[in-house]
């Protein structure tokens, strides 16, 4: 027996299975609920249950505590339903323009472009491209049924080929491989376009792009559709990392400040050594955001990496910056595995 779900304001309804959860009858119905992990890690598939009854799966406390829900509030991703329910959570235009399809594709190359992050291009078929918005990302399909989230670093406009950031996590299942036995010409299957996180072209407000560590990824993706677009929006990328070498192309992003008149780079090192000979901001790259911009009351900001990086900008940016709750966009790295702690 399937249960209706009606999501208010919009008042937009479909089924969801007993077995299923409210995020995924959404996607299979294309209503565009935000989301983001997937996993009940980040909260921005959350939002109000008005009516009904739902159990929710393992997940983050930050996610969603036991005073969120007694106050009345769901997380979507982790959510299944008992009974009819309705639901109060805002739908993001665009994201369902492109279907959700699983695809084959070929390692055309491997790139070690830091001693722990490798760039990864795939090949699709010769007949076949993956429709995507520039920020949106891909899950990995593993053979023991498991799934690995990667942002695509490529732009849509330039897709012959898809590049990912993968960092080495050690013990990682997929990143082991990656770093250790993947070779060119392994035949890999996943699925997308995923989540929520993309470009707003409908919009002229000047962007702050917050990154950090391979949070980079989805950012040089959204930066490159940008420009493509001919886009005259000022942009302001602002990537932090522990050591000048996190990074990684540092090269480009100093190239893209040099020749495009609305670009703006600050790279942020929060803990260089003397050997590093650093010259540049120091500190927490949500703060060095703060110190610059006071005020992002006329801004979007577009936050990409470290959980506790992007929670910090968006508490910070909101209370103390004004900035609009509705202007921030972001894509944490989260994975099943942060819910063992």
């Amino acid at each position: 027996m399937s249960f209706q779900v009606t999501v208010a304001p919009s008042g937009r309804q479909f089924s969801c299975e007993p077995d299923e959860t409210i995020l995924s009858a959404a996607i299979r119905a294309g209503v565009r609920l935000p989301y983001g992990c997937k996993n009940g890690a980040c909260s921005s598939c959350k939002g109000k249950l008005l009516a009904g009854s739902v159990s929710h799966g393992a997940h983050q406390d930050k996610a969603l505590s036991a005073t969120d829900e007694k106050l009345g509030f769901s997380l979507f991703c982790v959510a299944r339903a008992h009974s009819d329910v309705t639901i109060e959570a805002r739908e993001v235009a665009g994201v369902g323009d492109f279907p959700i399809r699983k695809m084959p594709a070929r390692i055309a190359q491997l790139e070690k472009v830091a001693d722990d992050v490798i760039v990864m291009s795939l090949q699709l078929p010769a007949s076949d491209r993956l429709q995507y918005r520039a920020g949106q990302y891909i899950e990995f399909l593993l053979r023991d049924g498991q799934r690995r989230s990667y942002s695509v670093a490529t732009a849509p406009f330039d897709d012959a080929l898809l590049t990912l950031h993968i960092r080495h996590m050690p013990g990682g299942l997929f990143t082991d491989t990656v770093f250790t036995s993947a070779k060119e010409r392994d035949i890999l299957r996943f699925e997308g376009p995923m989540g929520t996180f993309f470009l707003r072209e409908d919009s002229d407000k000047p962007m702050i792009l917050l990154a950090s560590g391979t949070g980079f990824a989805p950012l040089k993706a959204i930066i490159e559709q940008a420009v493509h677009n001919k886009s005259e929006r000022k942009m302001t990328l602002y990537w932090g990392g522990r050591r000048p070498q996190d990074l990684y192309m540092d090269a480009l992003c100093r190239q893209w400040a040099a020749t495009l008149p609305n670009f703006h780079y600050v790279p942020v090192i929060s803990n260089a050594t003397d050997a590093d000979h650093w010259q540049g901001r120091s500190g927490f790259v949500h703060r060095a955001v703060m110190d610059d911009h006071p005020d992002l009351s006329a801004y979007q900001v577009y936050a990409c990496g470290a959980p506790i990086v992007v929670e910090s900008a968006q508490h910070d940016f909101i209370a103390q910056c004004s900035l609009p709750e509705t202007e921030f966009f972001a894509d944490a790295f989260t994975s099943a595995a942060d819910l063992l702690g």
